[in-house]
């Protein structure tokens, strides 16, 4: 039988770079043949062979609902009917972006883009414009985008500056951004005492999805809030990932039981809050955002920004999503598939260790939860190589690299869970 995936991938190289259009999809990481997806149902896709997969990517985290929601594909439906964009403002803008600060108090105003990346890179430029520095923190092993001054490796000190990981980035573009270790407290503390009159923001993810899934304890962000407090710099979340995905209010609202009064100044968000449409928005308190065009000199635009299309299905997601009983259904279903995938490791003898919150989860096989980018690193490649082809082949897709976090939605059932450790186990048997 004739590989249909292969063929269209064959085909894909020869017009697309690498053949696909975000470099994860290539399967470089794991080896073989990207799955190219026909169509995809609730907790469900299928390739181009007719296979079925469990999905535990959800395009990355957007279909926190399944796939083909009705409610969702009937408000996309008839808002596609009065049209694809229009280039001027409409209500369901002001609905989308109400509903959100309603989900975040944290912030007071909002404005949407298209992409993560482009909610990333423009809340990097607020927050320069609004406090008149240049330099900012984020840490190794955080991804905010591919923008050029956030594509950026450690120096070698605190007193030094990173270093791009992309070509095409001059090294004078990210001359301001130092790179710190995630959750070392004493190292923000000397960065501070260093540059705190030059910095404008710290930029952090909560809950670190491209090291697979690393959180940020609560003593480190509690000194991250403190120390920005402190010295004026702008703590920003990057809460793409995050985002209405970990809880209803997403990652901020997990720290602040924790935390006092926790809020971010800044928060970023993509992903969910699109429903799976190019949907990313970028929001803050008052004299922040008053700080952007065309009320301030900080300038940010955007052709389809605000997309009726795809703030249509963006509400109908947060709808659906803030019914009574959904997160704790999601993350009672998300902690079965941890625990199932613990027990079935154990019980093979292999080293292994998991975190999950709402419906966001990750694994590493290692014998403890690493809390840094360093000891992510030290985790079973070839191993993990195996286990992603195993639970492949058994019709679960993971996603397709050691590094990534999974996601689960809705549409989850007890017996996708079941089959799914069942497979699992069937694999690390043979690991």
């Amino acid at each position: 039988m004739t590989d249909l995936n292969q063929t269209l991938f064959d085909r894909a190289r020869q017009v697309i770079p690498g053949g696909v259009n975000s470099p994860v999809r290539a399967f470089r990481a794991v080896g073989g043949t990207p799955r190219f997806v026909k169509r995809a149902q609730g907790a469900y896709f299928w390739d181009a062979n007719d296979k079925r997969y469990i999905d535990y990517i959800g395009s990355w985290g957007p279909m926190i609902l399944g796939h083909g929601h009705p409610a969702v594909l009937e408000a996309v439906q008839k808002a596609a009917l009065d049209g694809f964009s229009f280039g001027a403002p409409t209500e369901r803008e002001i609905q989308l972006v109400e509903a959100l600060i309603k989900l975040m108090p944290s912030m007071d105003m909002v404005r949407l883009v298209s992409s993560g990346t482009e909610a990333g890179m423009s809340a990097l430029r607020l927050a320069r414009g609004a406090t008149g520095r240049s330099k900012i923190i984020k840490f190794e092993g955080c991804y905010h985008g591919h923008a050029d001054a956030l594509l950026v490796k450690a120096g070698s000190g605190l007193a030094t500056f990173g270093n791009p990981t992309s070509a095409g980035v001059p090294p004078e573009v990210v001359q301001h951004t130092l790179v710190l270790e995630y959750n070392n407290i004493p190292q923000i503390e000397e960065a501070f005492a260093i540059h705190g009159k030059e910095l404008a923001c710290l930029m952090i993810e909560p809950i670190a999805g491209n090291m697979n899934f690393v959180r940020a304890s609560v003593p480190f962000m509690k000194r991250c809030r403190e120390l920005c407090t402190q010295h004026g710099a702008l703590l920003v979340f990057d809460e793409v990932m995050t985002g209405c995905r970990v809880a209803l209010g997403s990652a901020q609202s997990v720290y602040a039981k924790s935390i006092p009064g926790f809020e971010p100044d800044v928060t970023v968000l993509g992903k969910v809050i699109g429903g799976g449409m190019p949907l990313a928005a970028f929001g803050g308190k008052r004299a922040v955002m008053e700080q952007l065009a065309p009320l301030g000199p900080v300038y940010q635009a955007g052709t389809l920004s605000g997309n009726p299309v795809a703030t249509a299905c963006g509400l109908a997601t947060l709808h659906e999503i803030s019914k009574p009983g959904f997160f704790d259904a999601l993350s009672a279903t998300t902690r079965s598939l941890v625990d199932g995938l613990t027990q079935a490791a154990a019980k093979a003898g292999v080293p292994f260790s998991a975190d999950c919150q709402g419906g966001m989860f990750g694994f590493f096989l290692l014998p403890e939860l690493p809390q840094n980018y360093a000891k992510v690193m030290t985790s079973d490649s070839p191993k993990f190589n195996k286990l992603f082809h195993g639970l492949l082949d058994r019709g679960v897709y993971i996603a397709p690299a050691l590094y990534e976090a999974g996601f689960v939605s809705g549409a989850h059932t007890a017996q996708d869970i079941a089959d799914t450790v069942q497979a699992a186990a069937d694999v690390f048997a043979s690991l």
